[in-house]
């Protein structure tokens, strides 16, 4: 899971917050997978909420 919280990361900011789909250049099925999976791994601890 560790490896996938690396992969996840890419598509957030240095806020914390997910990159659109207009940067992200996925499909809208894609990005919901990917903002569930980010939501998922902030709940699990693997990626923080807010970077300061």
């Amino acid at each position: 899971m560790h490896k996938k919280s690396q992969k996840i990361r890419r598509y957030l900011t240095e806020a914390g917050k997910i990159l659109p789909r207009r940067i992200t250049g996925t499909c809208a099925e894609h990005q919901r997978m990917l903002a569930r999976a980010v939501k998922k791994a902030r709940e699990a601890a693997l990626i923080n909420y807010v970077y300061d």
